[in-house]
């Protein structure tokens, strides 16, 4: 075998660390860009974000030049009658309108409240009554036992358990009995919200139409629908009127009154967490035409800082000079990836308000179907780059905001040929579903036809799980027979 020395050309693709940083602010969000680009403010000092130029500078100037002024009229050998000073009265109180006098920008006072919860709701109640202590330790007890919905989450026999050994702790020697308990409890659910402390929603709604003045109409009738609350959850219409001995009319009117109760009273003083989401692209129509722009809130404008960038030298090897140089690089790298996330960003949102016209003007049952790779086609990038883009980024339109992923969906073949997309048959069938008559529901094969005729064929099947998806119960469950 004999060695010998040659020369090979090949080609091989190799991700630099200039390139792995662009892919992965590509699929980083808004926020979690902002985290990043602060990340390299700190470590960077070549770095540098670009802040709007404020006003302070030139007010300084002017009060300057408004002081030499003064003092050249004060050192004048004969003062004059009006002295200058240093503020107008209309200039603090002017009438003119102004920028700042619209109401998005006028100063009004905080007067928001902290959250309260419905357990310090109660027990602020609780503490207002003359209740003995074993009574005012069980009714802390009972809203301790609260969930979140308002009920009572635990048995009578535990809420005595739990004060009895309260009890034995502070050396009370009291035996509580569930009937003193049931006493307090009764006191609690006559609190506000009306309800609290229910062990179950028809009890809950007992109490509040319980409440209600006696001149209320269909009052009594309410209360007879409660005692058989299997039948009316069931929505068994026929047993319910023969058990109850009401007619249709008072059934109907019955039941209106119930939807007006609260069917869960916590709910109200449960602390939501609201999801906030910036916009990274806005869509907006001007003279007839979709224009697509990124929301400069979340385009950081970023350059090197010419201060260092100045003290590098060309020629000096020391190790500063070195730091200095890398820094410059990685500053400089960094701010082609994210003007090349921006770019690639409108490039993708550009091609999607482009097929999704129709969306825009009429909604989503006039969605298109549209997948990854027709829009990477399109703009000659690789399909794994346009599904990094369109993570996590939203897409303000005049309709709402939307997840870019939003406007891919999958299609279904229509009779004469082409296709449509999932979202539209879903939009469809929540519009047929809000216009029947809920004496006689559609059911999922009736859906079925008027979607085939509407020229979309797609299966009783299909149909079926596109309602399950937008949550619409069965033909059955909707019936109304009142």
């Amino acid at each position: 075998m004999k060695l010998s020395v040659g020369l090979k050309v090949a080609n091989t693709l190799s991700l630099t660390p200039q390139l792995q940083q662009a892919i992965r602010l590509l699929q980083l969000s808004s926020l979690e860009l902002e985290q990043e680009i602060q990340i390299q403010l700190d470590s960077n000092p070549l770095l540098e974000k670009v802040e709007e130029e404020s006003s302070i500078e030139s007010l300084q100037q002017l009060q300057e030049q408004e002081s030499k002024d003064l003092t050249k009229e004060l050192n004048a050998d004969h003062l004059p009658d009006d002295l200058p000073v240093d503020t107008d009265w209309d200039e603090v109180y002017t009438h003119q309108s102004t920028a700042m006098e619209r109401p998005e920008f006028e100063e009004r006072e905080d007067n928001r409240q902290g959250h309260t919860s419905l357990k310090e709701h109660m027990l602020a109640q609780i503490n207002l009554l003359h209740f003995s202590p074993v009574d005012k330790l069980t009714a802390y007890c009972i809203v301790d036992a609260l969930d979140e919905k308002g009920f009572l989450d635990a048995e009578i026999s535990e809420i005595v358990q739990s004060v009895t050994h309260l009890l034995t702790q502070m050396n009370y020697d009291v035996e509580l009995e569930e009937d003193e308990v049931l006493v307090v409890l009764k006191h609690i659910q006559r609190l506000d919200p009306v309800g609290v402390g229910s062990r179950h929603l028809a009890e809950c709604l007992s109490l509040q139409v319980d409440v209600l003045p006696n001149e209320t109409a269909y009052k009594n009738e309410a209360l007879a629908l409660l005692k058989h609350y299997e039948l009316l959850v069931s929505n068994e219409l026929p047993k319910l009127l023969k058990q109850t001995g009401l007619n249709a009319e008072q059934l109907k009117s019955a039941v209106d009154l119930l939807k007006t109760l609260k069917a869960y009273p916590g709910v109200e003083f449960a602390e939501k967490d609201v999801d906030y989401q910036i916009p990274d692209v806005v869509v907006s129509k001007k003279n007839d035409a979709w224009h697509v722009q990124l929301n400069p809130d979340v385009m950081p404008k970023l350059r090197v800082n010419s201060f260092y960038a100045n003290m590098i030298r060309r020629a000096d090897q020391s190790e500063d000079n070195q730091y200095l140089r890398n820094q410059m690089l990685e500053a400089k790298n960094f701010i082609k990836s994210v003007d090349e996330r921006h770019k690639t960003l409108l490039k993708v949102a550009t091609c999607i308000v482009q097929h999704q016209r129709e969306f825009l003007e009429v909604g989503a049952e006039g969605m298109k179907p549209l997948v990854l790779r027709e829009v990477a086609e399109e703009v000659e990038l690789h399909e794994s780059t346009v599904s990094r883009v369109t993570t996590n980024k939203y897409l303000l339109t005049p309709r709402g905001l939307f997840e870019l992923k939003y406007f891919f969906s999958s299609h279904v073949g229509t009779t004469s040929g082409g296709e449509a997309s999932s979202t539209a048959i879903r939009a469809k069938i929540k519009k047929l579903v809000a216009e029947e008559n809920p004496r006689k529901p559609l059911s999922d094969n009736t859906i079925a036809n008027l979607l085939k005729e509407d020229g979309i064929d797609v299966a009783r099947r299909t149909v079926a799980k596109y309602r399950e998806s937008l949550n619409i119960p069965s033909s059955s469950d909707r019936k109304v027979l009142i």
